[in-house]
């Protein structure tokens, strides 16, 4: 067996782990409520493989159900994966080799999502540089296709899931990600934002709901972007 095949099965082994499941069961959730919207078996697996971000999922059947168009559609699944952009940013430079094709990041780049990413993030340091592509690809891809089966096997049996069972899974997922979130976090900063984000959040829904979620960020970026900066001022040289 090639290093790289070790590589990767090592990758694929590390996406069978409790993080990997609470994301399996957050996907029983969308199969129901893919099927709900009126997809077919067929758009509901092509759309895991290829949109991938749960949440971005989540906003395009939003917008099939409530008619709009394409470009609009469009537009909401981008802006919700946005977000993923730091992410990308943070994780390349681990991956990058000596050696490592530009084509292979811009491939990798696709599995990133909050469960690959933090996966990758805390295991990264301590493989092999010119072997982290291959860690990477057994990570993520054994993580699109094996909630892509589990897409699959649910919406064949969605009829007989009890819809309470569907919601209780579907939440697991924002629960792990901010757990994971803060636990994973390597600067103060993380942590303030995110605490901003959870008080200004609910008090933002009940003033301007549009917008609750993009306040919050706003504000509890930029607060701990303030507070980051401060920390560096105060810092000995």
């Amino acid at each position: 067996m090639t290093a790289r095949r070790l590589w990767y099965l090592r990758g694929a082994r590390t996406a069978v782990s409790i993080p990997g499941l609470i994301l399996a069961s957050a996907f029983v959730g969308f199969a129901g409520l893919a099927k709900e919207a009126g997809l077919t078996l067929a758009e509901t697996v092509f759309m895991v493989g290829m949109v991938w971000a749960l949440p971005a999922k989540v906003v395009l059947v939003g917008a099939i159900l409530s008619g709009a168009s394409l470009p609009a559609a469009a537009f909401a699944v981008a802006l919700s994966s946005i977000r993923l952009a730091p992410m990308v940013v943070a994780l390349v430079p681990e991956l990058r080799g000596p050696k490592t094709p530009r084509w292979v990041l811009y491939v990798l780049s696709h599995f990133v999502a909050v469960t690959s990413w933090v996966l990758a993030m805390e295991r990264l340091r301590g493989i092999p540089r010119d072997m982290r592509t291959s860690y990477y690809a057994g990570l993520g891809s054994t993580l699109v296709l094996v909630n892509m089966a589990v897409v699959a096997i649910v919406f064949l049996l969605a009829d007989s899931l009890p819809p309470a069972v569907s919601a209780a899974l579907f939440l697991l997922t924002p629960m792990y990600f901010l757990t994971s979130l803060w636990g994973s976090a390597r600067e103060r900063a993380g942590h303030v934002a995110m605490a901003i984000g959870l008080v200004v959040g609910p008090l933002l829904h009940l003033v301007v709901p549009g917008f609750d979620l993009l306040g919050a960020g706003l504000i509890g970026g930029g607060v701990a972007f303030a507070f980051h900066k401060l920390l560096r001022r105060r810092a000995p040289a």
